[in-house]
């Protein structure tokens, strides 16, 4: 392994292809940073990649940004030839440090391959992205971004022509054409001037923006709702890229009492006032509540920065400040969207993931709409939106959801959008303050009404090659062992996404799972326990997803408690 790692630096080193002021980062480094940087090359997973900025193989650089375009460039003509190249390639990036360089490069390259390219001129919300490629026409989409992650961070997602990232059968060709690209004097690339003067770079912005917000509002349910004029909102882009859209679609919309919390209403990748810009997380919020209690708001709305999650803080009759979690936001969105929804077609669908809380398929059965799991990732989502509009499945959607904050109404897109949830939630906020409710009061209402589900997302940090060692060795433990019991309880039933299998154990069957592989383990447990073990796909960490059910609010958060306690020392003691 170290004279692996070792060769490969030194040819860094002394390529002419790495530029010197990229070499000097590279010296004087000790050989632990040197493993760390070269052990491995970054991974182009099903969607993209995504990895700590610096140079090295196992580091996100302009230099493998070209090198995965240069894959998605062969695939294109592989498997489009002239058309596709024509069709070209949109392009979007965020506010994080190095995006708009890495956007530029992989126009280059695509340009030095005969394709042509819609580059944003500055920065765009990922769902934007996703629009413009079916407004476009285009044959794929880039877009440069990291999401949630920590400012250290930065990435590249790749989407095809229906709008989504890459599903199958284009995921693995790409992946394998990328893999393919042995070395950096394979990849081509030409510069900006000869781009634009063939034609195969354009410069795009404002007539797809205004195209994108008018598709937004369209999915407005109550637009006259007394009092929304002054109903008194307090928004947060975090530094991020979301900030231009919502401010305008709010504005447009009639929402004139929406503050900004001016420390972060400016796109900065540093993220000076939270290094972790997820609005999941509700110490980001800490600003947004502050102004919020000096101007007498109840509703706080955030958004990540990429523009496609939306996180929220409502104040409760208390005075107390409350931070929905995902599902929650999600719940209280789905109810929303279909108690207001005249006529419900017969084949309404919801469409959300496998690791999404069981109350779903409780409120799908209350307005008589099918319920669709999918595997995590909005991708897959979208896939589902583009099957029920070819005719490929009987549905017609209505909404969907990730827990991780990501939520579409409408199919404008084929991702999550921030733009819209930010819309939608501002609606459900002044609609309930008109009738005397509250978002708050209104939770708790579903919950009475469809029963006190006790939930925990558990995520276990493990970075580096002996964090990523540790994770393969849980999920393998976990996988081999096919457990029949664990923390006091039977297993039931046991879901093996990676071999499509579900093996029920009270019966002793066995059947196949009807969704793609992926490195997932769902184990439901007798007494309403559903847990769920998956790798993250974009972080160095491993995720538990606990469900519990409780007859009492107080049941439920303390069986939630001790399940997650007992599964976290059941995994440890493997």
């Amino acid at each position: 392994m170290k004279e692996k790692v070792m060769e490969t630096y030194k040819l860094w080193l002394e390529s002419d292809y790495i530029d010197p002021n990229d070499k000097e980062e590279l010296k004087d480094l000790n050989y632990k940073e040197i493993e760390e940087r070269f052990y491995t090359n970054l991974s182009f997973g099903t969607a993209g990649m995504r990895g700590i900025r610096g140079i090295g193989t196992n580091r996100i650089n302009k230099y493998i940004v070209r090198k995965a375009t240069q894959g998605l460039a062969n695939y294109i003509i592989k498997t489009t030839g002239q058309e596709g190249m024509k069709k070209g390639v949109a392009i979007a990036y965020d506010c994080r440090i190095g995006s708009s360089e890495y956007a530029m490069n992989a126009a280059l390259v695509l340009a030095g391959n005969g394709i042509k390219s819609y580059l944003y001129e500055s920065l765009r919300t990922t769902p934007e992205l996703s629009f413009t490629i079916r407004e476009l026409g285009a044959q794929s989409g880039i877009v440069v971004t990291a999401s949630h992650n920590p400012q250290e961070y930065n990435g590249y997602k790749v989407y095809w022509d229906i709008g989504c990232q890459i599903v199958e059968p284009e995921a693995s060709g790409i992946i394998s054409e990328v893999n393919n690209v042995k070395d950096f004097k394979s990849i081509k690339m030409t510069t900006m001037e000869e781009a634009k003067e063939k034609g195969l770079l354009e410069i795009i912005g404002k007539e797809i923006d205004d195209k994108f917000i008018e598709a937004v509002k369209k999915e407005a349910i109550n637009v006259d709702i007394p009092g929304k004029k002054d109903y008194k909102i307090v928004y947060s882009p975090l530094h991020g890229t979301a900030g231009r859209p919502v401010k305008r679609i709010l504005s447009e919309m009639g929402f004139d009492g929406v503050h900004v919390v001016k420390e972060q209403e400016v796109p900065d990748g540093m993220f000076p006032t939270c290094s972790y810009p997820n609005p999941e997380d509700k110490t980001v919020f800490k600003l947004s509540t502050k102004l919020a209690d000096e101007i007498g708001a109840n509703l706080c709305i955030g958004n990540d920065p990429d523009g496609d999650r939306t996180g929220i803080a409502v104040k409760t009759k208390a005075g107390e400040w409350i931070y929905p979690n995902g599902n929650q936001i999600g719940m209280i969105l789905m109810d929303y969207i279909l108690k207001n929804t005249e006529n419900i077609p017969k084949n309404g669908a919801v469409v959300s993931t496998i690791v999404s809380t069981p109350m779903l398929d409780e409120i799908a059965k209350k307005y008589k709409v099918k319920m669709y799991r999918t595997l995590t990732g909005f991708k897959y989502i979208g896939e589902k939106i583009e099957e029920f509009k070819t005719g490929k499945l009987d549905g017609t959607y209505l909404f969907g959801f990730e827990e991780s904050i990501g939520y579409l109404k409408g199919t404008h897109v084929r991702d999550k959008d921030a733009v819209v949830a930010s819309l939608l939630i501002s609606e459900i906020g002044a609609y309930y303050e008109s009738i005397g409710s509250s978002i708050a009061e209104e939770l708790d209402r579903i919950y009475k009404k469809y029963g006190w589900f006790g939930e925990d997302v558990v995520s276990i940090v493990k970075k580096g090659m002996d964090g990523a060692k540790a994770i393969k060795k849980i999920m393998k433990t976990l996988r081999e062992k096919e457990i029949k019991n664990m923390i006091g309880k039977k297993v039931i039933s046991l879901k093996d996404f990676k071999k499509s299998i579900e093996i029920d154990f009270e019966h002793c069957h066995r059947k196949t799972i009807e969704l793609p592989k992926s490195n997932v383990l769902q184990f439901t447990l007798e007494d309403d326990i559903l847990i769920t073990v998956r790798p993250s796909g974009t972080e160095p960490k491993i995720k538990y997803y606990i469900y519990v059910k409780g007859k009492t609010k107080e049941e439920a958060d303390l069986r939630i408690k001790e399940v997650s306690e007992q599964f976290i020392e059941f995994v440890d003691s493997l």
